[in-house]
């Protein structure tokens, strides 16, 4: 058997990313990935992962990925329906334009997360960077949503144009889920330019933390029956009381118009 895989049973397979003392490069690592996604294996585990790029590009159909490690930028970048546990933190762009599946991160996703996607969901126990959510969309059912358990960075939400974001300010400290009171939840230029979907803070927002064309508005019926799918989503995959999330009440930031640049355009040129 190779050293690269280690089969399990008919449908499971483990690939080391590390070989001979040095990691895989991203090509190698990602052309066994898709081999064995071509040969009908159903998990496929990747151990030792150190900053491949590119991982799950472009898969379809039913799979579940397991990496051990810290998978590089754009994870599951393009991506239609396979689902990504990632046992330790992701790099920036991580479901970059996907347009179905999950990814389920265990720890930290930085910069970008979840930029242009199109359909699926990406949940993060941890803290994320900047520009999270940025261009996001939807196109009737498909629907994209990002939670993160942690707290963001600056222009969360900036450009968006669907789908749903949602942070919690959580985080867990020896097991026991807690409020962060160290780090804000969010930060500023939130919802910049954001002209449709709608984004999802748990507790209060400063209206001097808004972007351009971001406002505060009340939650209907739907974002609430959006909100408690995502939650207790969440809850299952990370162990956390759905009861210790809803104990604050969540505030909602959308769009207040379609065009918020509207009157920045050269209407009349001469």
């Amino acid at each position: 058997m190779s050293t690269q895989t280690q089969e399990k049973n008919a449908s499971e397979i483990t690939l080391d990313a590390f070989r001979e003392g040095k990691p895989l490069t991203y090509r190698a690592l990602n052309e066994l990935i898709h081999n064995a996604h071509d040969q009908g294996y159903t998990t496929i585990n990747i151990k030792n992962v150190f900053g491949q790029r590119f991982i799950c590009a472009g898969m379809e159909g039913p799979c579940t990925v397991n990496i051990y490690g810290t998978p590089g930028n754009d994870l599951g970048v393009f991506m239609e329906g396979p689902t990504i546990n990632v046992f330790g933190s992701a790099e920036d762009q991580a479901g970059n334009t996907m347009n179905a599946g999950k990814i389920i991160i265990h720890g930290n996703a930085w910069d970008v997360t979840g930029l242009a996607a199109r359909g699926g969901s990406i949940f993060v126990k941890g803290n994320g960077g900047y520009r999270i959510g940025i261009h996001m969309k939807e196109y009737k059912n498909k629907r994209p949503a990002i939670v993160y358990g942690g707290v963001v960075k600056e222009f969360f939400g900036e450009y968006m144009a669907g789908g749903a974001l949602v942070v919690l300010g959580l985080e867990e400290k020896e097991g026991k889920w807690m409020n962060n009171t160290a780090l804000p939840i969010v930060k500023g230029s939130l919802g910049t330019g954001i002209h449709g979907g709608i984004i999802l803070v748990r507790g209060e927002v400063n209206p001097e933390l808004l972007g351009v064309g971001a406002t505060i508005q009340e939650l209907c019926t739907k974002d609430m029956v959006i909100l408690k799918r995502l939650i207790k989503e969440f809850c299952k995959y990370f162990g956390v009381s759905e009861e210790l999330v809803f104990k604050k009440e969540f505030t909602k930031i959308a769009a207040g118009s379609s065009r918020p640049f509207a009157h920045f355009y050269c209407v009349n040129p001469i």
